[in-house]
């Protein structure tokens, strides 16, 4: 097997197991202390032509929980076994370009079933669990001769020390080796627009109607990438400008979610201004259908626009200003429920105090709703054709107020996960539309 034209045998004997730096096809050591982890957000490009790759050793961890042994077969491949049933490898990450990662682990298990995944963040203060890969298979191979590589890509890293651990589920789970290497860097967003919110009368001051056809207009929006599980452990890989997900079509923009496509379980599109334009206060509001069936989860809300990785949330607030689950939602009325909600560093669902409130909606899923939040410094409510049922107005504290920060606008169409998989999946279903007539930002003159 080769890694940048260099065979791994090669490269250890080079490097005595030592963690790498590849940059292109340079190969440097990564010598250098770690840096500070940053919370100032990094400039964004497209990637630069020579994107990182690190890769670490399963034998050089740094520390482990349940037994493990080192083992070496006879391609001179040295690797960790796992001898309990549930084990992790912790490992030190330099990590130097904040962006969106692919995370590759080769690796195999002399058992059914196994899997893996990787926690990020394990000495945060908060005690958290940060889920950055999802579940990665592990294939069995009795004889542990055959190793496979497993990916997650869109894993979401800032730039600094991360300290992580590879959690092993199975006995005789086997790892080689674990790589990351750069998608694409983190994107800052040039325009900031304020919303005056002291007057009676609504002023347009941003929108996209979804005229034409094509993809979504790219001054207006970028794509989230990736099937790392957001947090949540959901199903779908979202593709970046791919008509089958994402397109303008009957003056609508529609988001389509696709089962057993493009080798992924399920793919999906999840469009956001990060990058284009962000947002202090205002009406923000949209005119969506929303699909009907079990195991579907939609939304359309506001991410702080200082998120870099899963360490910045909920600290940089997340405004919901529609949620809908399919399970919720009867199939043959299309009756169902919206849900908003807020998130921040004082209430958030992890802690089990997150402000929210839920509506019955008739014919969601087949009529054209208008779902709305007013921000302003005194509050957010939301509202659903204008009726408002959800109200929330602590600004006492930073933790409790960080929404007089930027956000960005979000727009996706997930599938499964812990909420909109909490009923399972709907076995027929093969396709999820999502339709937005339009997305628009006011102010209050």
């Amino acid at each position: 097997m080769l890694i940048s034209n260099i065979t791994l045998p090669a490269l250890r004997r080079a490097l005595a197991g030592a963690s790498i730096l590849l940059l292109g096809t340079a190969l440097l050591p990564s010598c250098a202390p770690p840096a500070p982890t940053e919370t100032a957000v990094p400039s964004e490009a497209p990637a630069a032509e020579a994107k990182p790759v690190l890769i670490f050793q399963a034998e050089d961890f740094t520390g482990q929980s349940g037994e493990v042994v080192t083992e070496s077969s006879g391609e001179e491949v040295t690797y960790v076994q796992t001898v309990a049933a549930e084990s992790w490898l912790s490992f030190e990450v330099d990590v130097p370009v904040a962006g969106r990662y692919r995370v590759e682990l080769r690796g195999n298990s002399k058992s059914v079933g196994s899997t893996a995944w990787i926690e990020d963040y394990t000495d945060n203060k908060d005690e958290r669990t940060y889920d950055i890969t999802g579940y990665l298979a592990l294939q069995e191979d009795a004889e542990g001769l055959a190793f496979a590589v497993e990916q997650k890509d869109g894993s979401p890293l800032n730039k600094g020390l991360h300290r992580i651990k590879l959690h092993l589920l199975g006995e005789g789970a086997r790892v080689d080796w674990l790589k990351l290497s750069l998608l694409v860097e983190h994107q800052t967003t040039p325009q900031t627009l304020t919303q005056e919110m002291t007057g009676e009368e609504l002023e347009l001051v941003w929108s996209d109607e979804f005229e034409g056809t094509g993809l979504p207009d790219s001054t207006k929006w970028t794509y989230d990438i990736g099937d790392w599980g957001w947090g949540n452990k959901e199903l779908q890989y979202y593709t970046v400008g791919r008509l089958e997900n994402t397109r303008l079509e009957d003056g609508n923009l529609v988001i389509e979610a696709r089962k057993d496509d493009a080798g992924h379980q399920w793919t999906s599109a999840r469009l956001t201004t990060r990058g284009k334009v962000a947002f202090v206060y205002g009406r923000i509001e949209f005119r969506a259908k929303v699909p009907p069936l079990r195991g579907n989860w939609a939304a359309g809300w506001t991410l702080g626009d200082n998120y870099v990785d899963e360490l910045s949330w909920p600290y940089c607030g997340e405004i919901d200003i529609m949620e809908s689950v399919g399970y919720e939602m009867d199939d043959a009325t299309g009756n169902g429920k919206a849900h908003a909600s807020i998130h921040c560093g004082a209430y958030y669902f992890k802690l089990g105090n997150q402000p929210t409130a839920d509506i019955d909606v008739v014919d969601m899923d087949d009529a054209y709703h208008t779902y709305s939040v007013d921000w302003s410094p005194e509050g957010i409510t939301a509202q659903v054709d204008g009726k408002t049922y959800f109200e929330y107005t602590d600004t006492a504290s930073e933790l409790a107020w960080p929404f007089g920060q930027a956000q960005n606008l979000i727009l996706n169409l997930a599938m499964g996960g812990g909420w909109g998989g909490l009923k399972g999946m709907d076995e027929n279903m093969t396709n999820q539309k999502l339709l937005i007539d339009y997305v628009r930002v006011y102010q209050r003159q």
